[in-house]
């Protein structure tokens, strides 16, 4: 990560806020993570248990249909109006503009999860000190490294198109078998097919970490899915450059 890269995201990052894209972000996942979290199937100001397992689930789920959302202006909104190609005869990399979008997306993300940060202190009052936050930690580490695979698969889905609808579509699709499918397939498959399939799926690897498990396969996985969606989105940008 280098000065050209951390310059884009910065301007990219000013552009959510400038075009009221991350308060809607902000205020949607705080109000149904909140609402999930606090009331609907788990009252934990009745329960009072020093656990914040459905906040993650619910996080889980909404982050997957928000990232979609977030990325699909990305490079497709600069793919129609032509910007892209303007921003590609510059003394700067396709790697360092698509590092520079995702950095600013995950940021994005990050500033989200921080607003959470009064749930933390609330139901650590709830639970009388019993908060275990290596766990607690450990969540918000995997709800970061899963929406960084999806801000990826966002990125290169953008990348591919000039339609943000589209965009938006490629990537939830996409993110659907990764989210749901091959778990659902894997489980029921037995032997090596079902453990590879199972391998494959998102909650496999997320529910590891959130159960405060650090497996290194689990940091593989989503290294690579983010590696795979930028590779993928860097090989669409040269193929524009060479078509040109």
């Amino acid at each position: 990560m280098n000065r050209p890269a951390l310059i884009i995201a910065k301007k990219e990052l000013r552009m959510f806020f400038d075009s009221l894209v991350a308060y809607i972000l902000l205020i949607a996942f705080l109000g149904f993570s909140g609402f999930f979290t606090w009331f609907y199937g788990s009252d934990i100001f009745l329960t009072k248990q020093a656990s914040l397992d459905s906040f993650f689930d619910t996080s889980y789920w909404t982050l997957f249909f928000f990232i979609p959302a977030l990325t699909m202006r990305s490079i497709a909104e600069e793919n129609k109006t032509g910007t892209i190609e303007l921003l590609l005869t510059k003394p700067i990399s396709n790697w360092q503009v698509l590092w520079g979008k995702f950095l600013a997306c995950l940021l994005l993300i990050l500033i989200a999860l921080l607003c959470t940060i009064p749930y933390i202190i609330t139901i650590a009052w709830l639970g009388k000190g019993n908060l275990d936050l290596g766990v607690v930690s450990n969540g918000y580490l995997g709800l970061l490294l899963m929406s960084a695979a999806y801000i990826s698969i966002g990125i290169f889905a953008s990348s591919i198109t000039g339609n943000q609808v589209v965009a938006f579509l490629i990537a939830l699709f996409t993110g659907i078998f990764f989210h749901w499918v091959f778990g659902l397939v894997g489980g029921g498959l037995t032997g090596t097919p079902g453990e590879i399939i199972n391998y494959i799926g998102m909650s496999e690897h997320f529910d590891g970490i959130k159960r405060g498990l650090i497996d290194s396969r689990d940091i593989i996985y989503f290294g690579s899915i983010i590696f795979l969606g930028l590779v993928l989105a860097e090989v669409s940008l040269a193929k524009r450059n060479t078509a040109e």
